[in-house]
Parts: C-alpha cells; structure tokens; sequence
C-alpha cells in the first residue's frame, strides 16, 4: 500500500446535543470517497479525536471502515499521552480495520519528551502494531518537536513507514526527507507550502484543505509530480488564502464553516470549541469562490 498523494483528515461531525453523529459521517465519506483523494485519516486534529472518549473513538473508525474502499489507505489517529494507551488504541484500530495508524508525539511532560523519549515511545508502538505506523508531529498544537535525528533512526524501523509533518517550515521539511530518505514517507500537514513541501522531497500530505477542496489539492499534487511546477505554483497561490483560514486563522471551527459551505454536512465543533463567527464564515465564503469544484 503507498502512502504517497494526497490524504484528507475527516472531521467527526456532532449533533445538536454534542453526541457524535455516525449518519453525518456516513453520508460525507461516500461524497469523499468519489473524490481523487489518495486516502482517508480519522481521528487525528482536526478529527477532533482529544475531544472524544474512547467508545465513541472506535464507533467512528467502524463507521468509516464500512465506507471507505479497500485498497484506499484507511489511517487512523492513535496517538495518547502514555506508550501503554497508545498501543492499546493502535490495537483496537487494526482490530477495526485501520490499514494504518498516525500517532502524534505525547506532549502532556514536555521537558521530559526528548529525542530518546520519543524513540522509546515510538518503537514500543511500532513493535506492538500489527499495521503500519506513521509518526506525527504538530508543534503548534503539541508544543513538542520531533527531532530529525530521531526520525532518521525511527525510519529504520520496518514498521515505521513514514510521518506526517504540520507545520510550514520547508527547510524542516527538507531535513526530514533528508534524514530520512525513501521509501519512508514525509507527508506535508500545511495546506499553505503543500507545493514547496512537493518540491523539497515530501512523497504527498496530509491536508486538511484536502477535505474541503479534494480535486484542487490532487490536482496540485499531480503538476508537482509531473515537474510542471510553474502550473502548480499557480495553484499553491489560488489556494492559499483559503490555507491560511483553515490552519492556524481559525482551526477546526473555520475548517468545518468551510465544509458545511461546500455542501459537506459535518455540524459544528464539540465544546470546548465554538463554531466559527459569521465574520470568519463570510472570509471562508469569500476564499472559496474562487474555486468551481465548491458548487458540487
């Protein structure tokens, strides 16, 4: 299975009393899965999966098991604060069907999470899982780095296939592939450098802009494999203010405003998270009429 294109993170969509709709998510997937989208990740950030115990967890991994197409990389967010949670929730993923498991870097002691901790932590996971792993990092959200030099001896590992990097740095970006060269994965996380990200080695993304705008995004993908790179700038630039709303702007309440705008019904953001305003709503309307693919 590769883990080279483009990766849409699902949002879990909730009712009006909060509980987690499985019809809602149903009903977006089969649109999804109509798309070009290379795959599907569940539970991961802007899954909300923090917000979610852990019976609620596996009834939307089920749920979207059942709709996503195998042969189409099913991922699935695994990632807790303790090593020993981690491999339990990675277990009870595969055991659901999950075809591979991202696992963000635990965060809650962050003086203690150095380069050696994260190995630790990563190989016990990796040794325990019967599926793939990819490594995850988000600094932004976590507060927590992982170091290249530590990716580069996670890579030996042949159960560790790659990693998802969010934040937008392109020379991290180029460090990372470097130390850590095919066939291991570098996934970009940042809808805003995905082409410069394509241009410095990462093998694809996992985007969150991919949810909103899957044909845009592959197609983007697509010039940057081909080395039609002028063509796929010119996209990158279109696409980018819509990324700059999505990401850090607004988060997952501006990410689901953007859905439910495209026609994808997804609900609002479980409290402690509010809905994004009218104000971000009518700057996200805004950005996505430059695109034709939002009137589908």
């Amino acid at each position: 299975m590769t883990f080279a294109g483009v990766f849409a993170p699902i949002p879990t969509p909730f009712d009006s009393r909060q509980d987690i709709d499985l019809a809602r998510l149903t009903r977006a997937l089969h649109r999804w899965v109509r798309s070009p989208l290379t795959g599907f990740v569940v539970l991961g950030s802007n899954g909300e999966a923090v917000l979610l115990d852990e019976k609620e967890s596996e009834d939307v991994i089920a749920a979207a098991r059942a709709v996503v197409p195998h042969g189409r990389p099913f991922i699935v967010g695994t990632g807790r604060e303790s090593t020993r949670a981690t491999v339990a929730a990675t277990r009870r993923a595969a055991a659901l069907g999950a075809d591979a498991v991202l696992v963000r870097t635990p965060a809650f002691f962050k003086p203690q999470m150095t380069a050696d901790a994260f190995i630790r932590h990563y190989a016990a996971v990796a040794d325990e899982s019967t599926v793939p792993v990819l490594l995850y990092n988000f600094t932004a959200m976590t507060g927590v780095t992982l170091p290249a030099d530590a990716v580069s001896q996670l890579s030996r590992h042949p159960n560790i296939v790659g990693m998802k990097e969010s934040g937008g740095d392109v020379t991290r970006i180029a460090d990372l592939v470097a130390a850590a060269p095919l066939p291991f994965a570098l996934l970009g996380g940042s809808g805003a450098t995905f082409c410069a990200a394509l241009e410095a080695g990462a093998a694809g993304g996992i985007l969150v802009l991919a949810a909103v705008l899957p044909e845009a995004c592959s197609r983007l993908f697509e010039l940057a494999r081909d080395r039609r790179l002028d063509e796929a700038r010119a996209l990158q630039a279109r696409l980018l203010p819509l990324a700059q709303l999505l990401g850090s702007t607004h988060g997952v309440p501006g990410v689901k405003a953007a859905l439910n705008l495209v026609g994808y019904d997804v609900g609002e953001p479980r409290s402690p998270l509010a809905p994004a305003p009218e104000s971000a709503r009518a700057a996200i309307r805004q950005a996505l009429s430059a695109f034709e693919e939002v009137a589908a």
